[in-house]
């Protein structure tokens, strides 16, 4: 996304300036949408990526250490050395951005969905198995259920790392807003665009994650049940 944005900042250079948000409202609304769609599709990736990886996990033990060691050792990798990695092979654009920001996303969500099915009571799985349920019925019908609050949490947690981690995918020129970062530290150092690609980025973080923990509470009525009681 080119950024074609006007400077006139006022005098002592400020970290804030309303004039600078009208004059390039276009831009900055363009750069959250931007952000927003990134964000939203590599949690989505991710998640469709983990969740089978959790499952296989759960069901045979001794795949859990690999599974978790190599989402593990992605977590680690610098992005920066990701990026270059991956960009010959993908190209320079979002489908890069979002392959290196959904990798660092497994980690959070497997062990989080993981921890909520060994959450899910043995007692009950056997009840489900008396029951004549097999384990294809038992995963959808009973445990995946009772770990939505773990698998929720990850993605949680994924949604915000997320949301920050996507402004480097400037250095591929799909960085959201991490676009007027950047181009505010080009341009002079220029703290009305760094400030407001900051605040956004953390007022974007904030609503997802509100988001999320509203759906969250619709999907699980049964928790605030054993609240209120």
């Amino acid at each position: 996304m080119s950024l074609h944005l006007s400077h006139r900042a006022a005098p002592g250079n400020p970290w804030f300036s309303w004039q600078y948000v009208r004059d390039n409202s276009d831009t900055i609304l363009a750069a959250l949408r931007e952000h927003t769609w990134l964000t939203a599709r590599a949690v989505l990736l991710a998640a469709l990526v983990a969740l089978p990886l959790a499952v296989a996990a759960y069901w045979f033990r001794r795949l859990s250490g690999p599974i978790l060691a190599l989402t593990g050792v992605l977590y680690t990798v610098p992005s920066l050395a990701l990026f270059a990695f991956l960009a010959p092979y993908l190209g320079i654009g979002a489908i890069t951005v979002l392959s290196v920001v959904a990798l660092y996303a497994l980690l959070v969500i497997v062990r989080n969905a993981l921890a909520g099915l060994h959450q899910v009571p043995p007692e009950v799985r056997e009840a489900a198995e008396g029951m004549g349920y097999g384990r294809w019925g038992r995963l959808f019908r009973i445990e995946l259920p009772l770990a939505l609050p773990g698998i929720l949490t990850g993605v949680r947690l994924a949604t915000v790392s997320t949301v920050a981690l996507v402004t480097v995918g400037v250095v591929v020129g799909r960085g959201g807003l991490g676009q007027l970062i950047f181009a505010g530290f080009q341009n002079n150092f220029y703290k009305a665009e760094i400030m407001t690609g900051t605040v956004l980025c953390v007022l974007l973080a904030l609503v997802l994650d509100l988001l999320l923990a509203g759906v969250g509470r619709l999907l699980t009525p049964w928790l605030r049940r054993r609240v209120a009681s």
